[in-house]
């Protein structure tokens, strides 16, 4: 299925889920290459991380708790977007360590480091991508999908992932100084190439938002907040850039998304003025403009009914969990 694009050409579920994916991470990506000969196991408690395994040879399954056993083959990406827990293994009811308990830190710590289980049967190498994610405010999306998100080498050929994981592929097989640096890069184009290929490969039968980013109106509507939250939309304005009737696109955006469209612009603004806390300097009343308030209080009280903490205060707090984190390593 082709991406749906507008008139000018552009990707509407790139541009929301690479929006939202970039919007909702801590810090940068980190990752390890696992050289694993089996019989081996590896388990991950559920937490606030979203993991990507790609398999660069030989073969696994990735068992989400309470879930049944997915097989990965060579060229398989499999997303756990929202930190489930789960085991990775050779074979499903092998027996799992977690990475802490087998290699004495959990993967943040040994990121660009390879992972290594030695035994006598068949090998396998992974590489492991994970990404902190912020817990609040949380974003519907994400709510949306499946504990796991595989697209198989089979689904994904042709496609700007296929491209990236053969481009991961070779950065791993020739590791050079900069190897680092670009197999971070690669990853994080690969977080967002695997939900936009899930999303594109949905069956016609499309719910909530796999339906409301193939939407011809909705999708270009989630674009065009996303694209500037800041400014003062309403929903006759909206429906109107979309072309469709005004009491048809509320519709039709609430019955996908969940949200009224002013609901999700809420949403949306709270979202982007919580990064722009975690990452940026900026004083609070040019972060409220930002995001469409031109008064700092109304701001403040908007982001604290949403995130449950004034922005002042959530703030201080990433700064101290930063500088916390910052004195581990």
């Amino acid at each position: 299925m082709a991406a749906p694009v507008n008139a000018v050409g552009r990707d509407h579920v790139a541009d929301v889920v690479g929006d939202i994916v970039a919007a909702l991470r801590r810090g940068g990506v980190v990752y390890g290459r696992a050289l694993l000969r089996a019989p081996w196991g590896l388990a991950f408690e559920s937490r606030s991380i979203a993991t990507i395994y790609v398999v660069i040879a030989g073969s696994c399954v990735l068992v989400p708790d309470g879930g049944e056993a997915l097989h990965l083959a060579q060229g398989d990406v499999a997303l756990l977007p929202s930190g489930a827990g789960h085991v990775a293994a050779d074979t499903p009811g092998r027996s799992a360590r977690t990475v802490r308990e087998r290699f004495g830190a959990d993967l943040e710590e040994l990121s660009a480091t390879d992972l290594v289980i030695e035994g006598d049967g068949p090998e396998t190498v992974l590489v492991c991508g994970a990404y902190l994610l912020e817990p609040s405010p949380q974003h519907p999306f994400l709510a949306s999908l499946p504990d796991v998100v595989r697209v198989t080498a089979g689904q994904m050929r042709g496609t700007s992932l296929a491209a990236a994981v053969h481009l991961l592929t070779t950065e791993v097989d020739h590791a050079g100084r900069g190897t680092p640096a670009v197999v971070a890069s690669l990853l994080d184009l690969l977080f967002t190439y695997t939900l936009r290929s899930w999303f594109l490969g949905q069956p016609d039968q499309l719910a909530g938002w796999a339906r409301a980013l193939h939407d011809p109106a909705v999708g270009p509507a989630l674009a065009l907040l996303h694209d500037d939250p800041g400014k003062p939309w309403t929903v006759e304005a909206l429906a109107h850039s979309v072309g469709v009737p005004r009491a048809r696109f509320s519709r039709r955006f609430t019955s996908t998304t969940g949200h009224t469209p002013m609901e999700y612009l809420g949403i949306w603004r709270m979202t982007v003025a919580a990064r722009l806390l975690r990452e940026s300097q900026a004083p609070l009343r040019q972060i409220a403009r930002k995001v469409g308030y031109d008064s700092e209080f109304a701001f403040s009280r908007a982001f604290k009914r949403v995130v449950g903490h004034a922005p002042g205060r959530y703030r201080a707090m990433h700064r101290r969990d930063e500088g916390a984190a910052d004195t581990r390593r």
